[in-house]
């Protein structure tokens, strides 16, 4: 048995899954077989009154070549979430294994244990260096885990501290899941990054699992297109107990728009422009009197620390601009995490922010 496989539930190797209507169809052109209406609805050019393909081999295809990988390697889904919480699922064993986390991480890892009643391992990013893993304290909680752990996540870059993870440290995690565990990297902001991917080990450690999305560098977020690209043997695993028609006819045709050959150009100039928006705004922000700290950021936001994180929130949605507010999250008491607009938006964003400490005053003077 494939050292992927045996991480899986056993219960699921082998497993087939439900077999829809149009997995089976092979040829012909009069499609009796699904029970859908024969004619589109009024206005349809898409051909919505049809079943889209589970796992279309156009757009599977098209993304194999993006990221290098064979399509038998690659699960097209809804967003990164739902791959998230496939292998969630395909790994551990309600109440017997377990999954390690990196808070302050993307929030989806947990919750798809929870859902699954898998247990949680946190070892925190270590926010003295700036939030870098723990390599170490992860491989130490790998070697003492009371329950197996089955799934090792890292976010790189990570959401919402912005920094990618140094491939070495990965390919550390890697040499220590060998044999015990999935090592998942999430590289949803990746685009935005100089970082080599991971995918670059995946050659060596075939417990590597990469996780991708058109919905960051590619402006796809309302199409919900997300790939998670592993060895063929976990890839028909979590193709059998996805759902049957996951990707609807629409977002196909979005997706296929945005990958071709013609928007490739200003997919690039895009992101060269954010990189660079990303470098002015963090240079402005640390000019801010109520700034405390701009961490380094390779994604398409910035994390930052301010003296009144709650007002100065407010001030921004006075002025009509929503922030994200992480301070639940362990050691962003006082952040917020800033996406990266276009100019014009960056501009009212910082022009909002640079009046905010005046708003303040007066709030206060007028409660005086």
């Amino acid at each position: 048995m494939s050292e992927v496989l045996n991480v899986l539930r056993e219960e699921l190797r082998g497993f087939a899954g439900y077999s829809s209507a149009r997995k089976e169809a092979s040829g012909g052109s009069i499609l009796l077989n699904a029970n859908e209406s024969p004619w589109p609805a009024s206005g349809d050019v898409l051909g919505l009154n049809r079943y889209p393909d589970p796992q279309p081999e156009s757009l599977v295809m098209r993304l194999a070549s993006l990221y290098g990988v064979a399509a038998d390697e690659l699960l097209v889904g809804r967003g990164s979430d739902e791959a998230i919480d496939l292998l969630t699922r395909a790994a551990c064993r309600a109440g017997q294994d377990a999954v390690l986390i990196s808070p302050p991480t993307f929030g989806m890892y947990a919750v798809c244990a929870r859902v699954q009643d898998a247990a949680i391992v946190s070892v925190p990013l270590l926010a003295e260096r700036s939030f870098a893993v723990d390599v170490d304290g992860i491989v130490a909680a790998i070697n003492d885990a009371q329950k197996p752990i089955k799934l090792v996540y890292v976010c790189s870059p990570n959401n919402p501290t912005g920094a990618a993870v140094s491939l070495s440290d990965i390919e550390r995690l890697a040499q220590a899941t060998s044999g015990r565990a999935l090592l998942v990297v999430d590289e949803a902001y990746a685009e935005f990054s100089e970082q080599a991917s991971a995918l670059t080990l995946r050659a060596r450690y075939p417990q590597v699992v990469v996780l991708r999305t058109l919905s960051k560098a590619y402006a796809l977020a309302g199409a919900r297109i997300g790939v998670a690209i592993g060895q063929p043997e976990l890839i028909a695993v979590l193709r059998s107990i996805m759902a049957p028609y996951p990707l609807p006819t629409p977002c196909l045709a979005a997706a296929m728009s945005a990958l071709a050959d013609s928007a490739t150009a200003l997919v690039r100039s895009r992101i060269a422009l954010l990189r660079s928006e990303r470098s002015r705004l963090a240079k402005a922000l640390r000019d801010l009197p109520q700034v405390r700290h701009v961490y380094d950021s390779d994604a398409n936001f910035l994390l930052v620390r301010f003296a009144d994180r709650s007002g100065t929130y407010r001030d921004a949605l006075a002025a009509g601009i929503v922030l994200r507010d992480p301070s639940k999250q362990a050691g962003l008491e006082d952040c917020l995490r800033i996406s990266i607009g276009t100019p014009e938006e960056n501009n009212r964003a910082l022009s909002a922010l640079a009046d905010a400490p005046m708003r303040q005053a007066e709030i206060k003077e007028e409660a005086a």
